[in-house]
């Protein structure tokens, strides 16, 4: 059917986007040779197989919501045929590298389009059922140490029990924390959250994605918060499927009066809420609302919420000695008095109650978890009725109060010291507080091991690419005080107050063993420890550092006279004598779909120093990631100077950091002249950013990618906007009618075009381009998934010595893509590409059904460009340290790891680094002590080996 067609129909049956990758239908004579059936198709296209066939997927589809995450399998029937007429050449080559000139590339099309989540059976999650331990032989609460070290989120608290875990407050890192200490959120029932902001849920979104993606079904958990959870749940549909969310509850007086959202059980305002009442524990909640003199009616994200833990008392043992005595005889009667029921004695004239036979009950222990962000908080805290039932009276005469064990402050310092605070705090005589909030010296010890450890290993070895990191480096270690007796403090009516450390335990059963446990509290990791680990695991790491010394202080004194048997040419005029504060490149994330041990998810920081900076993507974590590059001050200095953050596409590995960046700007710059970050992004990124603001501002404006592209800023600098719309640029599919260009802020579009709406915030866009000395930030379309783009930074022309005029240098970002002629069209001369490398060579199949790209097909696109220097990241999960690379393509190319830090004034020593990590690496296929693979490790058992030569 498909050959009899008449080749003017062609055209239709292309996929709409195709315009974008630069086609035009007749372009290649060539290809028609062995494309008889297609030959206006010049591409080769993979659809999904029928759902039969199709594997499970592994457990780490985790993050990435629509990967169809099964390797290639069979092709669509035109390209089977398109195989037969091929001239006989290897099947591989055509897949791997594609000629620029005839435009041929194979890529997931249905993918592409955003067809993929069809193919996909859609899946109701299964929610966690479990049968219940009443008499439950462990229960603790534990301290998960999220951001205790950085500061840039709320740590957790877990709630175990033997078949139920509750996690209290879900910031960002959350997952990344609980992979490395072998935490299995996949056994977690219950999340609740004690306040709805980027601070305490940053790392909801991974999550729900992650455990929607374990095993055949998928997971969903039960979300509680107060009601403007609903605000976030509407936010995050935006991009996390609706089966993740069914089982997201919020609680309290609504905002909205005209909202009826369903109460759970409470009369009174101030009643606690009962949220789970079973035979194992008895979780309630109690708002506390800050009064507002000031403004009238509730402003969101201001409620917090203090979270009572009650477990069931334990009923004292049966002494069938006494039963005996008072004339029972052995029978169901034992049982009555045991379920609390009084029976006739069989031999005595008597009625024996259960309290005659038997031993006394043991009280169930109850945990508080306060969170006070503010004094006005804590002043509803002390005038709260609820709260009042827990306090222990002086003389413990009173019955029905219940002691409370311990209570967890995840409030800040300056709210605990507060005398209103410790006045509450002294209510409860016999509690253990835990003070979690972000007031302990807990910053010289890295909470994440595994990546300070790699971090720092890579700086002995090459400081220059990897400076020390900033908020743990040697200096910090001497004033640290070592002894924990330092932290405790004692008051005369005051409970034992300690604070809260990485992985302390509370135990609350067995009832012996109550109280504080710190035998789960890792080591202390030093620097010191990590160097000394080094030198005695890799002896001869001293002298390669040392090697890179002299090759560095070697290169940068004869920088324009490089080795000609390299086949480089010189270093390019836009380097000459550049200042090491034009530019330098922050990658602080390189790792793909999920967060690991050793790598984050994708984020790119571009300093220009005293002009400001941008970021390229900002998953999860890039706000705890810039405060362990730059330490506590110098990150809010970073965020206090981001001007503008590009977005490549819509998956959560991609953007699930913005909003807490934003919202940590907008509390950095409150009081202080200055303008709203630009987010440049796609067009379904302004649908999650405009409902986010309902529950904090982000003080940003939106510009749709499509709006920056090469045909958009021509429509700034041109009068009539008619002749852009008309004219057959790449990306004019874009903007003719019903493309749908909507208003990029509250404004209505005008009639003129539909891009005209926007071209305020892309004048704005250019001023501050201007002002950071960028000459232009030019969006393109690329192949992934629908609305993905890869970015061109270029730098304003700038003067040499001899006053003569020299280019500035050009850096273009990938995003995720394949490899494909608008990658290399955007990356010709690039003094500096920096290209996905999701996939090793041997997996191209997997690269094309997942629009990623592999090794080789990176370095490829970079050559094809004429690029200068290439950066390979965004690197699979799979390869938990180092890809598996191919060192015979690498002479102009560098990998990425975390906290690499490449500066302009640097760029023509990188490659020559590459080498060095071999050694550094050299045990690869031998993983840590402390790491045995189960069956929920990112990591897979197979560890490859880094280098193949």
């Amino acid at each position: 059917m498909l050959t009899s067609m008449p080749h003017h129909h062609h055209h239709h049956h292309l996929p709409q986007n195709l315009g974008l990758f630069g086609f035009s239908p007749l372009k290649s004579s060539s290809f028609s040779l062995f494309l008889r059936p297609f030959s206006l198709y010049p591409i080769f296209a993979s659809s999904s197989p029928p759902p039969s066939r199709r594997r499970p997927p592994p457990r780490t589809a985790g993050y990435r919501r629509s990967d169809p995450s099964h390797p290639r399998r069979k092709w669509s029937s035109f390209e089977e045929q398109n195989r037969k007429g091929r001239p006989p050449m290897e099947r591989d080559k055509a897949s791997t590298s594609f000629n620029p000139s005839s435009d041929s590339f194979e890529f997931n099309k249905r993918r592409a389009a955003g067809l993929d989540k069809i193919d996909k059976p859609k899946k109701n999650l299964k929610r966690n059922t479990r049968t219940l331990n009443p008499t439950n032989t462990i229960a603790y609460v534990q301290i998960l140490g999220t951001g205790m070290d950085t500061q840039d989120t709320s740590p957790s608290v877990l709630l175990f029990f033997d078949k139920q875990r509750f996690i209290f407050n879900a910031g960002e890192g959350l997952q990344r924390f609980c992979t490395e200490h072998k935490i299995k959120l996949s056994k977690v029932d219950h999340i609740f959250l004690s306040r709805v902001c980027s601070e305490t849920a940053g790392g909801l979104p991974g999550l729900l994605l992650t455990l929607a993606g374990i095993g055949e079904e998928g997971l969903s958990v039960n979300v509680w918060g107060p009601s403007d959870l609903k605000y976030l749940v509407d936010a995050m549909r935006s991009f996390i499927p609706r089966a993740a969310m069914v089982h997201t509850r919020s609680f309290g007086p609504s905002l909205n009066t005209s909202d009826s959202t369903p109460q759970i059980g409470s009369s009174k305002p101030t009643d606690p809420y009962v949220l789970v009442d079973d035979e194992v524990v008895k979780i309630s909640a109690i708002l506390l609302e800050p009064s507002r003199l000031e403004e009238s009616g509730s402003k969101t994200g201001e409620t917090s919420v203090v979270y009572v833990c009650e477990l069931p008392e334990i009923k004292g043992k049966f002494d069938p000695k006494k039963a005996m005595a008072l004339g029972l005889r052995a029978g169901p009667k034992y049982s009555y008095l045991q379920s609390g029921q009084s029976v006739k004695s069989d031999f005595k004239d008597i009625t024996v109650h259960p309290s005659n036979v038997m031993g006394p009950s043991v009280p169930g222990p109850v945990v508080l978890l306060v969170d006070c962000p503010t004094e006005s908080h804590a002043e509803e805290l002390l005038s709260n009725p609820s709260t009042k039932s827990y306090y222990s009276c002086p003389d413990n005469s009173t019955d029905g109060a219940k002691l409370v064990n311990c209570i967890i402050h995840l409030s800040p310092a300056s709210v605990t010291n507060s005398s209103t605070y410790q006045s509450w705090m002294k209510r409860f005589h016999s509690a253990q507080h835990i003070l979690a909030g972000h007031e302990t010296k807990n910053m010289e010890f890295p909470i994440l091991r595994a990546s300070s450890r790699i971090t720092a290993r890579l700086n002995y070895l090459c400081p220059q690419f990897f400076p020390a990191p900033g908020i743990w480096s040697s200096q910090h270690v001497n004033n640290s005080i070592e002894s924990t007796s330092m932290s405790k403090c004692f008051d005369s009516n005051l409970g034992e107050s300690i604070s809260a450390e990485n992985l302390l335990k509370f135990t609350l059963r067995p009832y012996g063993n109550l109280g504080v446990d710190r035998s789960c509290i890792p080591s202390r990791l030093t620097s010191l420890r990590v160097m000394d680990e080094l030198l005695s695991e890799i002896p001869e790491i001293n002298s390669k550092t040392e090697e890179i010394k002299r090759l560095w202080n070697g290169l940068h004194n004869k920088m324009m006279i490089e080795e000609p048997w390299l086949g480089e040419s010189t270093v390019p005029s836009c380097l000459e004598n550049i200042r090491r504060d034009d530019m330098e490149i922050v990658l602080l994330g390189t790792g793909s779909s999920q967060p690991s041990k050793y790598r984050n998810v994708t984020a790119i920081y571009i300093d220009l120093f005293s002009r400001g900076s941008i970021l390229l993507d900002c998953g999860e974590g890039t706000l705890g990631q810039l405060k362990r590059r730059y330490g506590l001050e110098g990150a809010d200095e970073a965020v206090r100077n981001l001007r503008c953050i590009w977005i490549s596409h819509i998956h959560a590995d991609h953007h699930t950091g913005l909003a807490r960046i934003l919202a940590r700007r907008r509390e950095l710059l409150k009081g202080v002249a200055h303008e709203p970050a630009i987010v440049v992004g796609p067009r379904p990124l302004k649908n999650f950013l405009d409902a986010y603001q309902r529950l904090e501002d982000l003080d940003m404006e939106f510009l749709d990618c499509r709006n920056t592209t090469t045909t958009s800023w021509a429509s700034v600098e041109t009068t009539s906007p008619d002749k852009i719309i008309k004219s057959g640029n790449a990306e004019g599919s874009l903007f003719s009618k019903g493309s749908l260009m909507q208003s990029i802020y509250k404004r209505p579009s005008s009639p003129l075009t539909d891009n005209s709406s926007a071209l305020p915030f892309l004048k704005r866009l250019k001023k501050v381009l201007g002002e950071m000395g960028l000459e232009d930030l030019i969006s393109f379309p690329v192949v992934h998934c629908p609305q993905a783009f890869g970015v061109v930074v270029k730098a304003a022309e700038r003067k040499n010595i001899t006053g003569d005029e020299i280019p500035g240098w050009k850096m273009v970002y990938s995003g995720d893509t394949r490899p494909c002629p608008e990658m290399v069209e955007a990356s010709k001369g690039a003094t500096v590409l920096i290209h996905e490398a999701t996939f090793e060579d041997a997996l191209v199949d997997e690269a094309v059904a997942k629009n990623h790209s592999t090794t080789k097909e990176a370095i490829n696109v970079g050559s094809l460009a004429g690029v200068y220097r290439t950066v390979l990241t965004h690197f699979s999960q799979r390869y938990p340290k180092i890809p598996v690379i191919d060192e015979s393509h690498m002479h102009n190319t560098c990998i990425a790891f975390d906290m690499m830090s490449i500066n302009m004034a640097d760029l023509h020593v990188l490659p020559k680094i590459l080498p060095y990590f071999k050694t550094l690496f050299r045990n690869q296929v031998v993983e840590e002590e402390d790491e045995e693979t189960d069956d929920e490790s990112l990591i897979s058992d197979k560890v490859p080996s880094f280098f193949i030569n």
